[in-house]
């Protein structure tokens, strides 16, 4: 991570979702990206919860790291799960 060397986003494993396909692909996407340039926990999921809100409008929320469990809400349509490059990245969105 943040070490110059591309992400393969085809090696992300979708644990569970209910967005779309395409909203899918693109938060592993944004979560590739955000491994790029970042190699702290907090920020990839800053990065990611920051590009969610522009593209779909607030409010989102991101955890990433190796190990959490999670019980949460989200609104229909605004949830994925999935691990990339080593990390667990959940996204959501409430409200």
């Amino acid at each position: 991570m943040a070490n110059g060397m591309a992400i393969d986003k085809s090696r992300a494993v979708i644990d569970k979702s209910d967005m779309l396909p395409e909203m899918e692909d693109d938060a592993v996407y944004v979560a590739a990206n955000a491994m790029e340039k970042h190699n702290i926990d907090m920020h990839i999921a800053s990065y990611i919860k920051h590009e969610f809100d522009r593209k779909y409008k607030p409010t989102w929320n991101c955890i990433v790291g190796k190990n959490f469990g999670s019980f949460i809400h989200h609104d229909r349509g605004g949830f994925v799960s999935f691990r990339l490059n080593g990390l667990n990245v959940l996204l959501f969105k409430l409200g």
